[in-house]
This record gives C-alpha cells, sequence and structure tokens, in this order.
C-alpha cells in the first residue's frame, strides 16, 4: 500500500465535501472543484474528525498504483480551495517586458509582434512590474499548465540567459565561442 495515500486528508472548517461514488466535489465559498476517481479507489469522509480517508480495494498493481495519486489530487484540490496555488515567473533580458490589458497579457519578447495571451477563466494574471508575472489559481494543474504555456513563448537561453523563466530557476549557462 502507497505510504502517501495511507495519510489521512485533513480538511479545515468551512469545506464542503460531497462524494458521490466516484465523484468528489470539493467547496468553499463561491470556490468549487470537482474529480472523477478510479472505482477501485474508496474515499470516506469522517466529519467528526475533519478527514478524509483514501483507500483501495483491488490486488491489481495498476490500480494500487493510483492509490497516492488519488490521495494527493484530492489534497491539491482541499489546499486549492482554501489556499489557492501559485507561479512566478519572471522575464529577463533588454526590451522584454509584460503588461496586462485588461484580462489580455501583452508579452514584448523580442519578436516582430507583441504576444497576446488570454487567460482560462479559473486563471488570475497579475503584472506587477514589467519584468515579473504571477499566475494564481485554484487548480494546481491548470496553474502549472498556464505558467508552462508563457514559458514557452521564450524559454531561457543557455548564453545569455535571456528569456522567461519560474522565479528561482536556475539556467545552466554555457561559454560562448572564443576568438583563435
Amino acid at each position: 500500500m502507497s505510504r502517501v495515500g495511507k495519510q489521512p486528508i485533513k480538511v479545515p472548517e468551512g469545506v464542503e465535501i460531497t462524494i458521490d461514488q466516484n465523484l468528489i466535489k470539493i467547496s468553499n465559498g463561491n470556490k468549487s472543484l470537482q474529480r472523477e476517481i478510479d472505482p477501485s479507489i474508496i474515499m470516506e469522509f469522517n466529519s467528526d474528525q475533519r478527514k478524509i480517508l483514501v483507500r483501495t480495494t483491488t490486488k491489481n498493481k495498476y490500480q494500487r498504483s493510483l492509490h497516492g495519486l488519488y490521495r494527493t489530487l484530492i489534497n491539491n484540490m482541499v489546499v486549492g480551495v482554501t489556499e489557492g496555488f501559485k507561479k512566478k515567473l519572471e522575464i529577463v533580458g533588454v526590451g522584454y517586458r509584460a503588461e496586462l490589458k485588461g484580462k489580455t497579457l501583452v508579452l514584448s519578447l523580442g519578436y516582430s509582434h507583441p504576444i497576446l495571451f488570454k487567460p482560462p477563466e479559473d486563471i488570475q494574471l497579475t503584472a506587477a512590474t514589467l519584468t515579473s508575472i504571477e499566475v494564481s489559481g485554484i487548480d494546481k494543474q491548470l496553474v502549472g499548465q498556464v505558467a508552462a504555456k508563457i514559458r514557452s513563448f521564450r524559454p531561457p537561453e543557455p548564453y545569455k540567459g535571456k528569456g522567461i523563466k519560474y522565479e528561482g530557476e536556475y539556467v545552466r549557462r554555457k561559454a560562448g565561442k572564443t576568438a583563435a
């Protein structure tokens, strides 16, 4: 049995849990997430202790491998509706910048045209400075996917380090050509 999957998920006060066969819905005020779970996984919500237990019922290796995965996905849903998730991006390069016009992110990244990026509904973008972008939302997978999409417009290059990188990301630098 998975060591991660054995651990109970603590549910804070105010978070509502609805389990209907293989569908779990977690909501907190107007924030709500739902996910369909594999039928071999059993979820039990103990309302007295405010804990969710995730168990597996089968000896099938593939379905047992999903045990820890689904426990982590459910835990991310609980954290998402209570705290939310954030990813910060930094823009490095002369003339590279980002600004918000309404909900659309306008990126100037050295191309002949600006790049316009409209995020999904559940994602909030903020550009505190011209060289930083913050992606936030309640769905961890969607926040990471949007941050990766923005980074893909101009990933950091290894010679000068110019491009869009995650905050704290180390760009391994290469030596350029040397004159003989």
